[in-house]
């Protein structure tokens, strides 16, 4: 049953992650794309809170945080969408809820801040409701909410096959240090697949690849097995050698944001290791090789004139958890 109105609040804490590859395979004949999609949760959060409502307010949203005024606060909200959803699948009348999202992770970034914030809201309802929901269905609501609400119900780092909704955790030895550089504005990610498409299709008369394909993306997309072992051994050097390939949607986030090429000539004359575009885009990720070089880089970014901001940060970072209950 939905809770009462003397319930506590239930707060959960959500990371952000990075595509540390990002293998597209061509469209299906529903349109999505298979993806070996290596995700990594970096240590930028979100925090959803869920409260009782009174009763008939249905779910009501609340943002505070960077860009707040970005955050649809309707039902298209994936926070509330989440929570519709978890009522739905144990029938239960339309919740009254209150969600409050308090951001940190970049809005429209291709960071998952979205599909952070509906993790978060099935976790926080889950708890305020007693739903007990069961970490295989919970798993299967994320996966009708995105591409990448399951991995935000994770951390940690997975490859993400499928849609990047088939996760398989991978290991990660040590600490990974990165500089995110956010852009103004953000890029749609469908039109940033559909320019993917459009590249490739105009690429194929003349024989010449869009791109270098990311590890066998151009057919069956496929994770690299050497990145994946610089994450095994924690091999910043050996990983930062594989990154500027290994995103396939990087040469249409360029294409529909051609500025983003600066903020990455910026990034690697800064003294990143090196550089790619974030999933869709436009936040700019930069691995660096410690703690100082992070801050280095930073300030050299929020000097450059490339980018609005940039956050210092460490991967991987555990995934949701319970930061209270209260009143």
């Amino acid at each position: 049953m939905p809770a009462a109105p003397e319930a506590p609040a239930v707060t959960v804490r959500v990371p952000a992650k990075v595509n540390v590859q990002l293998a597209v395979g061509p469209p299906g004949p529903d349109g999505f794309h298979e993806l070996a999609n290596v995700f990594l949760a970096v240590a930028l959060h979100d925090d959803v809170t869920a409260a009782p409502a009174p009763p008939g307010t249905g779910i009501r949203l609340a943002c505070e945080g960077p860009d707040a005024d970005a955050v649809p606060l309707d039902d298209s909200n994936l926070a509330a969408r989440a929570a519709a959803l978890l009522a739905a699948h144990h029938g239960l009348p339309t919740p009254d809820v209150d969600l409050h999202i308090a951001k940190d992770i970049p809005v429209a970034g291709g960071m998952a801040g979205g599909s952070a914030d509906a993790a978060g809201a099935l976790l926080a309802c889950d708890a305020l409701w007693g739903t007990a929901t069961p970490a295989e269905e919970l798993h299967a609501l994320a996966s009708r909410l995105g591409s990448d609400v399951p991995f935000c119900l994770l951390g940690g780092a997975a490859l993400g096959q499928g849609r990047g909704e088939r996760l398989t955790p991978l290991p990660v030895a040590g600490t990974f240090h990165w500089v995110f550089a956010v852009a103004d504005g953000g890029l749609s990610t469908p039109a940033v697949y559909r320019e993917c498409d459009r590249l490739r299709a105009a690429a194929e008369p003349a024989g010449q690849p869009a791109a270098e394909p990311a590890a066998g993306a151009a057919h069956e997309p496929r994770p690299d097995p050497v990145l994946l072992a610089a994450l095994r051994d924690g091999d910043a050097a050996a990983l930062a050698a594989r990154l500027p390939a290994a995103n396939d949607l990087q040469p249409a986030a360029l294409s529909l944001r051609p500025a983003l090429a600066d903020t990455l000539a910026a990034g690697r004359a800064a003294g990143a290791l090196a550089g790619l575009v974030s999933g869709s885009g436009p936040t700019c990720a930069f691995l660096v090789a410690d703690a100082d070089a992070a801050r280095a880089v930073a300030a050299r970014l929020a000097d450059s004139g490339t980018c609005r901001s940039a956050r210092v940060t460490t991967a991987p970072a555990p995934g949701p958890t319970t930061i209270g209950t209260h009143a």
